[in-house]
């Protein structure tokens, strides 16, 4: 059995050029080399693989053969591996992070975060990004612990020591249930009905929010952890719960949940702050992204008749 050698990096990059341009003189001109010269890289490459990679026999135009057909797409691959290792040690010599650690609260509309997290992709190509979507205190925890560099946080980190905060938007929350529910057929709903049935409430494990509840209203509830499944129960008929506005309008639209009027429990604004501890400031790309939140969130007005939660 035959083993190939081991081509250089610049012998790839001469059989790229070749096949892109169309011609070892055209590769020549773009590489700033001599035709004699590209014609021996070619031919060491060859002997390196031992395989033919080009056809020239009956044509001035090199021709792939079957086998460099198949080593062009490793080659580009190579070609393209190298270009993103340069661009990240470029990116690192320049201060630019390798990663970035974002956290951000769940009730944050998600179509918001998906156009921050795409308009990131294009600005930083080279930096990898690990996102946490988390309920409650546990996002102002991931910061606090150095877990995330920065996050966008629902308004209980406003009240932690050492983390700095910059309004960053705000969602409203209503209270919501399946149209078959009693409180949606009680028309006025009585003050204090709430009470009487089950109250779909989320939570997260974090210490910060150990023995706190967030507009709970009735004793009778459900803990749940996960939005989505929160939403998918309020859609059962298993209880009522506040829900972010933006997540739930396509159902209050479609009818399958109701907009409760709860004279007690209207719903409330829902503020997002974006976080970063005070001794480990946010580097470019992660002072990027919480400009781009910050920035979307000028456009959030208060809601109507609706108190901060």
């Amino acid at each position: 059995m035959t083993n190939p050698g081991l081509p250089t990096f610049d012998q790839l990059r001469v059989f790229i050029a070749v096949v892109d341009t169309g011609s070892f003189a055209a590769a020549g001109r773009r590489l700033n080399r001599a035709v004699s010269v590209i014609s021996y890289g070619i031919a060491n490459l060859e002997a390196q693989l031992g395989v033919r990679l080009f056809d020239r026999a009956g044509t001035r135009k090199p021709v792939l053969t079957d086998a460099g057909r198949a080593v062009l797409a490793e080659a580009r691959g190579v070609a393209q591996g190298i270009d993103g290792l340069r661009a990240k040690v470029k990116g690192l010599l320049d201060g630019l992070e390798a990663e970035v650690n974002l956290a951000v609260d769940v009730m944050l509309p998600v179509h918001r975060l998906g156009l921050i997290l795409r308009a990131f992709a294009t600005q930083f190509p080279t930096v990898t990004l690990r996102l946490h979507v988390e309920t409650l205190g546990a996002v102002t925890a991931l910061v606090n612990d150095q877990k995330a560099v920065v996050g966008i946080s629902g308004p209980l980190a406003t009240s932690i020591t050492g983390l700095e905060t910059i309004a960053a938007g705000a969602v409203a929350m209503v209270p919501v249930a399946a149209p078959d529910h009693p409180l949606a057929r009680m028309l006025p709903i009585p003050p204090g009905a709430g009470r009487n049935y089950v109250q779909l409430v989320l939570t997260d494990r974090s210490p910060l929010t150990e023995g706190r509840d967030f507009s709970v209203l009735s004793p009778r509830t459900w803990r749940l952890a996960d939005l989505g499944a929160k939403h998918a129960l309020l859609r059962e008929g298993i209880g009522w719960g506040n829900m972010p506005l933006p997540l739930i309008e396509p159902d209050l639209v479609a009818g399958t949940l109701v907009r409760l009027a709860m004279p007690e429990a209207p719903g409330g604004t829902y503020r997002f702050s974006g976080i970063w501890r005070r001794d480990v400031p946010p580097g470019p790309a992660a002072a990027w992204l919480l400009d781009q939140f910050i920035e979307r969130g000028r456009s959030d007005g208060d809601s109507a008749g609706l108190a901060d939660i």
